[in-house]
């Protein structure tokens, strides 16, 4: 749409992106766009934050021989860090999105200055300007559902329409436990737009045939909360949802932690009233210093109410972790820090379990005299060898049990309490051999068994991740902050073997 407004004003034009363009198809998509209006470069301000599409258009550009800048990593300066902030904020549902199973959730409210949504009788019609509740259907414009509880429809009976004339109409979501609703409400009217009533199982069977015969679909939970419910909306699609319930709601989806920006309009005006209902209830704090504090708080006069906006939680950062970066890009120099894509590997049943030390690929290593020794795994192994050539029947007797014990797990829960229980019985260098070690057995798997070489060759140009999050050694740990050595490891032995010749040398290994 932009360069077709452009028109021939985006030949040889800088396009600046706030973020990537998606993965999209044909021949209207944005990559395609901007090449065919002869753009020459593009400033973007993020990457996509989902995995799969993330830095696919900018190679794509850059294909093509357009000039593409990425903030924070072509482009910074104290400047640019503004402005790269200011795309994140805008994009933030995408990016909650990438990294949590819920939809972004906005909770919006107007209140009186004395902190009152409605007065004690309840009448709340109306307590902000005409020109705040324009900014709210603009809110509900580019939501993809609004959220009211059992009270609010009882009470005000909403139509929660967005009302700018065309476009884009929210689904409406009603949540209600005892579904002791008004048989007539505006939302039960679905000519234009749909409504979802959320419920308890089993909650007034007739009241939902009712609903039903409306065509407002009914969705039952085990157990109604606000994390699940959203976590349910999350798998239909659901990007962005406005809370727009009373305090009641509001107070459980904070504490059940699905809320993620608050938008507060408040009124220059005072109701009062001892049992006037303010915008959240009870979350439990009994002090001061337990207040949520929002982040990014703007401020913004609308007619005559005061705006206050900010985020309850920080912004997930979704930039992949490679941990040991430096020592990562020096393995594998196919491998760039902001291109290069991550494969996490953990447990043997992963997609890339095979690549763990616990997979169940028996080996076959040569020992001290060269005779062939079968190993269950290389778990077992490399278990085994921290008590070799240690001059003592117990170090014999213990590799002789890790040797026989029947599974990888097994063989570490046996090395792993002896190197503590018995530490005398470890090889004095075994620090110093024990990448070798793996490494060695890593070369044999890997070698003997094709469709485990040819997985890890397919990974080429991608960094290699042993998800652990307790492991900090052999593991990436929880948040990048580990070594990775296996990863890395593996990493080096596929450089290896795509460094190989056609004619291959003889291994030191045998196939089982």
């Amino acid at each position: 749409m932009a360069v077709e407004a452009a028109g021939p004003g985006s030949r040889f034009a800088t396009a600046y992106l706030n973020m990537e363009p998606g993965d999209c198809h044909g021949d209207h998509s944005a990559v395609s766009a901007l090449v065919q209006a002869g753009i020459s470069r593009v400033v973007v301000g993020m990457r996509h934050p989902l995995q799969h599409l993330r830095g696919n258009s900018i190679r794509a550009l850059r294909s093509q021989g357009v000039q593409v800048d990425v903030l924070g990593e072509d482009l910074k300066s104290k400047t640019l860090e503004e402005a790269q902030k200011s795309c994140l904020l805008v994009n933030a549902p995408i990016i909650c999105r990438a990294a949590s199973q819920v939809p972004f959730s906005v909770l919006k409210y107007a209140m009186t200055l004395d902190g009152k949504i409605a007065a004690s009788s309840g009448h709340a019609a109306w307590i902000s300007s005409k020109m705040s509740r324009n900014r709210v259907f603009e809110l509900r414009g580019r939501s993809d559902a609004i959220i009211v509880g059992g009270n609010t429809v009882r009470k005000d009976n909403p139509k929660l329409t967005a009302r700018h004339g065309g476009g884009h109409m929210p689904v409406r979501i009603v949540m209600t436990q005892t579904l002791n609703l008004p048989v007539e409400a505006n939302l039960w009217d679905v000519s234009d737009v749909s409504t979802i009533v959320v419920t308890q199982r089993g909650a007034q069977r007739s009241f939902q045939k009712l609903l039903a015969s409306k065509g407002v679909e009914v969705v039952e939970f085990d157990i109604l909360n606000p994390r699940d419910v959203m976590e349910y909306f999350h798998d239909r699609g659901y990007l962005s949802i406005l809370w727009e319930c009373g305090g009641t709601l509001a107070a459980s989806a904070i504490s059940a932690g699905v809320i993620h920006k608050v938008f507060a309009f408040v009124a220059p005006k005072i109701i009062g009233g001892k049992n006037a209902p303010s915008p959240v209830a009870e979350l439990g704090m009994v002090e001061m210093s337990q207040a949520l504090d929002l982040l990014d708080v703007c401020y913004e006069q609308v007619g005559p109410d005061m705006l206050i906006s900010g985020f309850l939680q920080p912004l997930p950062d979704v930039t992949p972790v490679i941990p040991s970066v430096d020592e990562t890009f020096a393995i594998d120099p196919t491998v760039t820090p902001h291109e290069s894509s991550i494969i996490f590997f953990y447990k043997a049943w992963d997609p890339f379990g095979a690549f763990s030390n616990f997979s169940p690929h028996p080996i076959q290593m040569p020992d001290k005299n060269g005779d062939y020794v079968t190993w269950l795994s290389v778990e077992h192994y490399y278990q085994a060898h921290k008590f070799s050539e240690v001059d003592d029947p117990l170090a014999r007797d213990l590799v002789k049990n890790i040797k026989s014990a029947k599974s990888p797990e097994e063989a570490a829960r046996i090395g792993r309490s002896m190197q503590r229980q018995q530490c005398h019985l470890v090889r004095s260098d075994w620090d110093t051999v024990k990448i070798d070690v793996m490494y060695r057995a890593l070369k044999c798997k890997f070698s003997v068994y094709p469709h485990l070489n040819s997985m890890l060759l397919s990974t080429a140009g991608s960094v290699l991740v042993e998800a652990s999050p307790h492991d900090l050694f052999w593991g990436g740990g929880r948040d990048g902050e580990g070594l990775n050595y296996l990863g890395r490891l593996l990493m080096q032995l596929r450089s290896e073997f795509l460094g190989e010749s056609s004619t291959s040398s003889e291994s030191s290994c045998l196939a089982v």
